[in-house]
């Protein structure tokens, strides 16, 4: 009898079930493991990390190479997770397998979970660390600066004995690398001279600690003992003179990296910029621009944050704008990096339309955000914003205050005229107040001619010893104290660039070859803004001079020197921008508005503190700086 179609359908559907057809029968038997261990390694290759772990239940009795791929690619792409089952899940562990998960655990930053799988390996299976489970272990130990448990490790690595030289050169450039993140910078030293066989890597990274660490003269001593110079050679050595104020030094390594055909990356340049943020050598920070558009590093957000700060620190915040506005990503130093730029320009209202944009993107300002953000309203003169933004650092935000943000308040409170608001938010601080507050009070106590705070704010300070240095020079009587007690200061130093050229001064100088020129222009400046109502204060020369002296002294202050040359040096047309190390002193800051009417001229100060638009007898930062 004929059965209906129906019933036909589902015989034969049960019948597959029970009989799968012979050619898949056939493929299963016959595929070994050779074949699955491709399988799976393939599914890893393409990112395929759960079609693998299912090629790996498949496989019939897998060996550890099967379980080691899996457990490893878990580990640097995740999840995390996964990569543990998988290693629970091992019938026996070699050392491949342990060591796998610890890279894994480095990877992930768990420290604890790190040392507590190294001691399970030795206690569990009885292994002995090699050197693969060091040089996973030690970049760990550097980041946590973990200096008891790396000597420990270097103990160790002692009595191991190691054979090989490869593993000695990594073994002994991971400890290298360990001693230098923890700032032992003499153990450092002696492993690095210990080592019998040494490659690039060791050099580059003794090369980089020297360089953080600011010792100048030995980073260049090893540069030149060096065979091969690579660019991370050249980049440690450019950055190591841009952290340490020497810019200019800077351009000539770059200069020299190129004469020798070693192509600079995104870190280089990244390092570069900045050199150009120090000098405000705008047209060097051109260049700079353009060689990372041709080299095609310009779509790196690290490289736009770079150019938004240079931008801003060479006075055009309009291109970080620019740059800023043209970002394909930004993270949240775009929008920090963009909110300090607009504060040091005293563009306040700007920098809070950027930060309130910011959040409608769906950023989360962080710690820095607020402290950038608080400045910017300290240097507008934006009193109540600058008190309302930080209640809602620590209200909304939940952000916990640093000293920096504590510092921020007492400065736009001082600077706004609110002193002894000033004074009690220091005495109100839960951490103790360190000379950069009592600094930003006592500026402002001679700005608002305060003497009685300014004196108790000075005795402070002198209580702090030689953490004072170097701001000193904001009341006479520290001055004294400072010269007794043999403590130092940096000079005044102002610079220029004109064509290209940076033109460097320092208080009397008469070193330039234009020197005539430039003091016979200041004295011609200094008739024509007398006839204006300019007044020296000479209460800015702490020497003991004779008046007259002391007006002389402050007429041929490093900022009027260079602002003169400009005037000789630039076409009427042209605004004549100078960079200071220090704060502008009061004097200058108002000889220079006159300046403006009597030269018709636009000046732009940069500061230790800020940007001076001054014009027209007028400067940006309406007196208060």
């Amino acid at each position: 009898m004929r059965l209906p179609r129906v019933h036909l359908r589902l015989v034969s559907t049960a019948a597959v079930r029970l009989h799968p057809p012979p050619s898949a029968a056939i493929y299963h038997e016959a595929k070994d493991k050779k074949e699955w261990q491709l399988e799976l390694e393939q599914h890893i290759a393409r990112g395929q990390l759960a079609f693998a772990r299912q090629v790996l239940d498949r496989i019939p009795a897998p060996d550890a190479r099967a379980y080691n791929a899996l457990i490893r690619a878990y580990s640097w792409r995740g999840p995390f997770h996964a990569a543990t089952n998988v290693f629970a899940k091992m019938p026996t562990r070699d050392v491949v397998a342990w060591n796998a998960m610890l890279a894994g655990y480095a990877q992930h930053g768990m420290y604890e979970h790190a040392i507590a799988h190294l001691l399970d390996m030795q206690a569990n299976d009885r292994l002995r660390p090699n050197a693969s489970t060091l040089v996973s272990l030690l970049p760990l130990l550097a980041q946590r600066e973990a200096l008891p448990r790396g000597a420990s490790v270097h103990a160790y690595c002692l009595r191991a004995c190691l054979d090989q030289k490869e593993e000695q050169v990594l073994v002994g450039t991971a400890l290298l690398d360990m001693y230098a993140k923890c700032k032992h910078l003499v153990y450092a030293c002696r492993v690095f001279h210990g080592m019998a066989v040494r490659n690039e890597v060791t050099w580059n990274s003794l090369l980089s600690m020297y360089a953080k660490a600011g010792l100048i003269n030995e980073t260049m001593a090893l540069f030149d003992e060096m065979a091969v110079k690579d660019t991370v050679s050249y980049g440690a050595l450019l950055s190591g003179y841009v952290q340490n104020g020497k810019a200019e030094e800077a351009f000539i390594v770059f200069k020299k990296m190129q004469a020798c055909n070693v192509e600079p990356d995104v870190a280089t340049m990244v390092s570069l910029i900045p050199a150009c943020s120090h000098l405000a050598a705008l047209q060097h920070g051109r260049c700079s621009h353009g060689s990372v558009v041709v080299r095609g590093f310009a779509s790196e957000t690290s490289i736009s944050n770079a150019l938004i700060d240079m931008y801003a620190k060479c006075g055009r915040i309009d291109l970080s704008r620019q740059v800023f506005d043209k970002m394909a990503a930004r993270d949240i130093v775009s929008w920090n990096t963009m909110i300090a730029g607009y504060g040091i320009h005293g563009l306040g209202k700007e920098a809070t339309t950027l930060f309130l944009g910011m959040k409608n993107q769906g950023f989360a300002p962080d710690d820095v955000t607020f402290i950038c953000l608080i400045s910017a309203c300290s240097h507008s003169g934006l009193v109540t914003e600058g008190k309302h933004w930080f209640n809602m650092m620590t209200q909304k935000h939940a952000i916990p205050p640093r000293m920096e943000h504590y510092i921020c308040m007492v400065d736009l409170l001082a600077r706004g005229g609110f002193l002894d608001e000033a004074y009690q938010f220091i005495q109100s601080m839960p951490l103790k107040a360190d000379v950069r507050v009592w600094g930003a009070l006592l500026g402002a106590c001679r700005i608002h001619k305060n003497i009685d705070l300014g004196k108790q704010v000075s005795r402070m300070i002198q209580k702090l010893g030689p953490e004072g240095t170097g701001r000193f020079d904001e009341a006479a009587e520290i001055r004294v104290t400072q010269k007794v007690k043999g403590f130092k200061k940096s000079p005044g130093c102002s610079w220029i660039e004109i064509n290209g050229s940076l033109h460097a001064f320092v208080g009397g100088d008469q070193s330039h070859p234009r020197a005539a020129d430039i003091y016979q222009e200041l004295d011609n400046i200094l008739i024509d803004i007398k006839k204006l109502g300019y007044q020296a204060d000479t209460s800015f020369v702490l020497q003991d001079l004779e008046e007259e002296e002391k007006e002389k002294a402050l007429l041929y202050h490093s900022e009027k020197l260079a602002i003169a040359f400009g005037i000789l040096s630039l076409g009427e047309d042209k605004a004549i921008f100078v960079t200071k190390n220090l704060r502008v002193c009061g004097d200058c800051h108002t000889a220079i508005k006159y300046m403006t009417l009597v030269r018709n001229r636009a000046i732009i100060v940069r500061d230790a503190n800020r940007f001076h638009h001054f014009k027209n007898g007028q400067c940006s930062c309406g007196d208060f700086w």
